[in-house]
């Protein structure tokens, strides 16, 4: 069997799920969608999602409790690893007016992925490394694992609603993930903790 790791932009897909209009598949079960990725000879050998944690701003306080379930829900996860990057501020200015005002930015989140994968190849964690995103950033982690390990294949596969050439010209292949994957892998709709706590899914989702 062919090991297989998956790295989830979670930003990336989340933004190309938001782009769609398909806000009622962010309730998503990111192994199951992982193991539907996956050719009849491969096996997951683990899941790796990348993410930061929304910053308050005064306005959004129901989308940090969606998103904090969320993140609960994924811990429940089997071979599931949750890495945070973080948010900085980040000075706007309206071009018409003039007008001034502070704004965030999500950091690390390309890094992190860069990162994690180099070293899953450098420690032969896989055969096949699986990308979930459409990130250019990363076409350069891509060119370097498949320079230093030419017999480890790089699959690219892009959230819908997102395409990066550069990183699919970089990989051994891409895809478009599907909307029926993206169907077929919610989470229940309760989804019980290891401390029996029980997390619903947000009926903002529905």
């Amino acid at each position: 069997m062919t090991r297989t790791i998956t790295y989830i932009d979670g930003f990336n897909l989340y933004f190309g799920l938001r782009s769609k209009g398909w806000r009622r598949y962010y309730w998503l079960d990111l192994y199951q969608l992982s193991m539907s990725l996956l050719k009849p000879e491969q096996q997951l050998d683990a899941v790796h999602y990348f993410t930061a944690r929304i910053r308050a701003n005064g306005h959004n306080v129901d989308d940090m409790r969606r998103q904090s379930l969320y993140i609960e829900a994924l811990q429940t996860l089997p071979v599931t690893t949750l890495h945070f990057g973080h948010y900085l501020d980040k000075p706007r200015q309206c071009r018409q007016c003039g007008a001034r005002w502070m704004d965030y930015e999500e950091k690390m989140t390309d890094v992190n992925i860069a990162v994690q994968i180099l070293a899953d190849a450098f420690d032969d964690r896989f055969d096949t490394a699986l990308i979930v995103s459409a990130d250019s950033d990363l076409t350069t982690p891509v060119v370097k694992v498949r320079e230093r390990f030419p017999a480890k294949r790089v699959v690219i596969a892009e959230p819908p609603g997102r395409h990066s050439t550069a990183l699919c010209s970089a990989a051994n292949g891409y895809y478009t993930v599907g909307e029926a994957k993206l169907r077929s892998s919610q989470l229940p709709a309760q989804v019980p903790r290891a401390d029996g706590f029980v997390l619903s899914r947000p009926a903002h989702w529905d």
